[in-house]
């Protein structure tokens, strides 16, 4: 009777053990005997490990514990670019495909992942139509067409919209979805703080609380001290001959314009003659510049100023992306630009080509 009741609870604490949340991958993967399998997540900025499998004849497995919530990592192969990204989970989740194409792997077993598949169903369509006109752009570019590339330019425009309308939807009628970072974090970037913040109060409490989404709604925050309306927060970078000069020892022209660009930067270089059009008919008038480099070398740097003629103060911490006047600004694409008044405050942003001119024109275009 003694064993009886020994068995009986060993299978209880076997059972109870078992059904404690965890993870399984199960891979099948042709092409890829003895390839060492690596799940990846991104930490603090770093790629790091969080499990590895051998695979024998095309197949692993990997377990762990339980995973805090889903989250996208990558299944990476061995010590190639050879990759896939997926929602990890605490659930057995199955992957086949093949090596040379690990990219097209399909994966069953994550809520998760489903939910974000449908997305990108749904979105494909108009990715395969935009990769479509693309190469009919660069094909015309060639010729030198400028109407039909202004025709093909309002089409690729009119399909990222509907794309980013996709992206929206999914946000919308999935509040609850673990997938929600993955795809709000990037359209955060095509949004104002207004709309940011009222999709993120319509998540599901839970989702709300992931650290990814805390970050974005401190960046909502940042966003806001920036916005037209708001007076320019003040500071203070080297100029190219390592000088400190502050933002407010610059404002009391008419307008100044805080650019943020950099010499790696096409668009950015693309944009600056019309910035030079403008500071050229409009500084006598009252028109100013305060150039911020995200470039982190100083040679490249000094000499795009050169070769681009701009002739107005320039600064940069030669941080990249880490700059403290981008983040002070949460400036997160360039070119970025910021139109002060003679008071510093904001009125404007993001002017480019002729919206930039004609706001210049005008506020000082009648002025004398």
């Amino acid at each position: 009777m003694k064993k009886v009741i020994y068995l009986f609870l060993f299978t209880v604490i076997l059972s109870s053990c078992s059904s404690k949340p965890h993870y399984v991958v199960k891979g099948r993967i042709d092409g890829s005997d003895s390839i060492t399998f690596y799940l990846q997540k991104r930490v603090d900025g770093k790629i790091v490990s969080i499990d590895s499998a051998v695979s024998k004849k095309g197949q692993f497995t990997m377990k762990g514990g339980a995973i805090e919530y889903p989250q996208m990592v990558q299944l990476v192969a061995g010590n190639t670019r050879k990759r896939t990204s997926f929602f990890l989970e605490n659930s057995q989740i199955t992957v086949k495909g093949n090596l040379d194409s690990l990219y097209k792997a399909v994966f069953t077993g994550s809520k998760t992942q489903s939910q974000y598949d449908s997305l990108i169903k749904s979105i494909k369509i108009l990715g395969d139509k935009y990769s479509k006109i693309v190469n009919e752009y660069q094909a015309i570019n060639q010729t030198g067409d400028a109407a039909r590339l202004a025709n093909l330019q309002k089409q690729l425009d009119s399909i990222q919209t509907g794309m980013i309308n996709l992206n929206k939807t999914f946000v919308k009628t999935h509040p609850s979805s673990y997938a929600i970072p993955s795809i709000l974090i990037p359209l955060s970037y095509e949004m104002d703080a207004d709309e940011i913040e009222s999709t993120v109060n319509q998540l599901d409490t839970a989702i709300a609380a992931l650290p990814p989404i805390k970050a974005l709604k401190e960046r909502v925050s940042v966003m806001k001290a920036v916005s037209v309306g708001q007076k320019a927060p003040d500071f203070t970078l080297n100029d190219v001959n390592d000088k400190p000069v502050s933002l407010s020892s610059k404002i009391g022209s008419k307008l100044l314009l805080i650019d943020f660009w950099a010499s790696w930067c096409s668009p950015c270089r693309q944009e600056n003659p019309n910035v030079v059009k403008v500071y050229n008919e409009f500084h006598k008038k009252g028109f100013d510049i305060f150039g911020v480099s995200l470039d982190q070398k100083k040679d490249p740097w000094v000499k795009a100023i050169a070769d681009d003629k701009l002739a107005w103060t320039h600064v940069s911490d030669l941080q990249y992306w880490n700059s403290a006047a981008a983040k002070l600004y949460a400036v997160n694409s360039i070119p970025a630009n910021f139109l002060l008044d003679e008071t510093g405050k904001i009125i404007a942003r993001n002017l480019r080509g002729d919206e930039l001119y004609n706001k210049v024109n005008e506020i000082l275009g009648a002025k004398k």
